[in-house]
């Protein structure tokens, strides 16, 4: 059965918007996931369980394992108070230590004009360093090329 409707011309451009929001829902929907291109130390464990995190949240993630991790954090322009264990870079942006997925999307989706984000040190219950060990209270920072930080969220 085929119904022939007979639209204005406002009411076919309303009828346009609609389907090209509801197209780009479903489009955004079945988009591929970002990439994440984590450098690690080859001799760490907790590195290859945060990649996993990302997995788990819906990143492909691609491990490279490097004894250059001083250059890549230097090259990141990361303040040397902000370092972890491995660095990522996903969107444009640099992802130091144990971010929780979630802040890693936020940035993603609000796109703010900073270098990247850090979970300084390794904190305990933070993804990848989860453990028998009660989780510690932390914050991500975001940071610029000249070193200033604020924080984007707090664990």
């Amino acid at each position: 059965m085929v119904v022939k409707l007979s639209l204005s011309g406002r009411e076919r451009t309303l009828f346009a918007v609609v389907a090209l929001s509801v197209m780009s829902g479903f489009s955004s929907a079945f988009a591929a996931p970002e990439e994440v291109t984590v450098y690690k130390d080859p001799n760490c464990g907790c590195c290859g369980k945060w990649a996993d995190h990302m997995r788990s949240h819906g990143f492909k993630v691609k491990e490279i394992a490097t004894p250059r991790m001083g250059e890549i954090k230097r090259e990141a322009g990361l303040p040397v108070a902000l370092t972890s264990c491995h660095t990522a870079t996903v969107g444009g942006y640099f992802i130091e230590g144990h971010v929780p997925a979630a802040d890693v999307k936020r940035l993603l989706a609000t796109k703010p004009q900073v270098t990247g984000v850090a979970a300084p040190g390794m904190p305990q219950g933070s993804p990848g360093m989860e453990g028998p060990f009660p989780a510690d209270r932390y914050e991500v920072v975001s940071f610029d090329r000249k070193g200033v930080t604020t924080t984007f969220s707090r664990h």
